[in-house]
Order: C-alpha cells, then structure tokens, then sequence
C-alpha cells in the first residue's frame, strides 16, 4: 500500500473537523479526506443499527477515494459501529473511544470521570465500559447532552441560551465532583470554552481529537504507511448538507480556506 494515499475521516457533520484540526498539527504531511454527514446529523438520536447503516456508506464511499487509514472521528459512530467496520475493511480503522479513554484515565487524580455524549454513546456504555476495561476500580459517571451537537452545527457557541443549555447539562455531573470531563462527541471541543466554564477551572476536559491523532501516527509509523514526500498534502473535504454553512464553520474553526464538494449519499 502506498504511503502517499489519504486518510480518511467522517462524521455526523462538522464535530470531526476537531481531529482534523489536530491531524494537521501532529501529521502534516498527510493528505485527508473528510467526510461530513450534515444532512443526516444529529446521529446521536438515531437508533444504532442505522447510525451503522450510515456508516457503512461513508465508509464505502472513503474506500473509493483509496485511502490508508479510516478514523471514525464520531463518537456516535464509533459506538454503534466501530468492531464491525474493523473486521469489514481491510484497512486500519481508528476510533475515538479507547483514545479518549486512555487520556481521562491517564489524567484523573481523584478517580471520578465524568463522560458526556449523545445519547447512543451513553446508552451503549462505551467509555465506560473502556475506562474499567483499563482500570476498573475508577468511577465513570455519564450523561447524556443532545442539544449540545445542534449548538456547535448552529455555531451557536456563546449565546446565553448555550450557556444554559450547557448548564443544565452539566449540573448532574457536577454534583458527582468529577476531577476529569470526557468530552465524548468529536462536535463537543468546538464549545470547550463555554463548557469548561461551566465546569469550573478544577474539571480537566478531555478531547479524544489530541490522543486520536497520535494513535493514528503510532499506527502509521509500525506500519511503514507515514507519507514522507516533500509535497504540500491535498486535502478533500465533502459535505452530504448545507456547502456554505459548512465552509463558514470549517474555516473558522481550521483557520485556512478549504475545498468543499457536495457528496450526495444513497
């Protein structure tokens, strides 16, 4: 397999751009293609098995565009989907959970975890059933925060109807007196300020976007697939809803232009 091909990444709509925000900074010289499912997301209310369908058709569609590597930069997804894309694709497939994971674990002190997600991630249990997998003597307290996705495809991000959305929220979680918050949706770190506002500063946020990244270049590097050309990487970025809505948010949030086509999915 050749090193120069793609990564691929997807998700529900703009969430996953946190990932590629950080596989710019820790893998530059690769080439991505990002999928963004807008006109399907929210995925978080969606029963599993079609949060799987979707899944397998963007990820058939990433195949098409010959790529090494798939990263499921969806929590959603990744939940309902990952362990069946794993053995489907002969290519490595990355999710954000077990990165996610390892991170929180690594950086609590107190032992109390909290985890926020849509609500097929809480449902599933799957950051917590990762987190005791690992170590299961630390106490994982989970909830789940719908609203929070359609905030960040709204770029509504600091309104006072946000912060008390993310209020009410959170308030359960708080009252657990958790040292270390999972941000498990990748649409989560893009409203991480307001979050950790209401957190307070003592609340550790953990965005599986950093730890992803690296697990994906520590698979590339054993693998022998790290793209090692001089050239400037190409970089495709697909949207299945709104092109300039999603252009706007995309380069606000990556600070450079990006080039954006519209995929239509079956």
């Amino acid at each position: 397999m050749s090193s120069y091909k793609p990564i691929g990444l997807f998700d529900s709509g703009v969430g996953g751009l946190t990932v590629v925000k950080e596989m710019f900074r820790q893998l530059p010289q690769e080439n991505l293609v990002y999928v963004g499912d807008n006109a399907r997301c929210p995925y978080g209310n969606r029963p599993p098995e079609q949060v799987r369908q979707f899944t397998f058709q963007i990820m058939d569609f990433l195949m098409q565009q010959d790529v090494k590597m798939i990263i499921i930069a969806c929590n959603t997804a990744t939940a309902a989907a990952l362990t069946q894309a794993s053995q489907h694709y002969p290519i490595p497939v990355l999710g954000v959970i077990t990165p996610g994971s390892r991170a929180a674990i690594s950086a609590t002190r107190t032992g109390r975890i909290g985890v926020i997600g849509t609500e097929v991630t809480v449902q599933t249990g799957a950051y917590a059933r990762e987190i005791h997998r690992i170590n299961p003597r630390l106490q994982v307290i989970s909830q789940a925060c719908g609203p929070f996705v359609q905030l960040v495809e709204d770029n509504d991000l600091d309104s006072p109807q946000a912060e008390q959305i993310v209020e009410q929220y959170l308030a359960p979680l708080k009252e657990e007196m958790m040292d270390v918050l999972i941000l498990g949706c990748t649409h989560y770190p893009i409203l991480s300020k307001l979050i950790q506002k209401v957190a307070g500063k003592d609340v550790q946020l953990i965005s599986s976007a950093e730890e992803t990244a690296r697990e994906a270049s520590l698979l590339l590097a054993d693998r022998n697939l790290l793209n090692d050309n001089n050239l400037s990487p190409v970089h495709k970025f697909y949207t299945t809803g709104d092109q300039q809505h999603f252009t706007e948010v995309a380069e606000k949030w990556l600070q450079q232009p990006i080039a954006l086509q519209h995929l239509t999915l079956p």
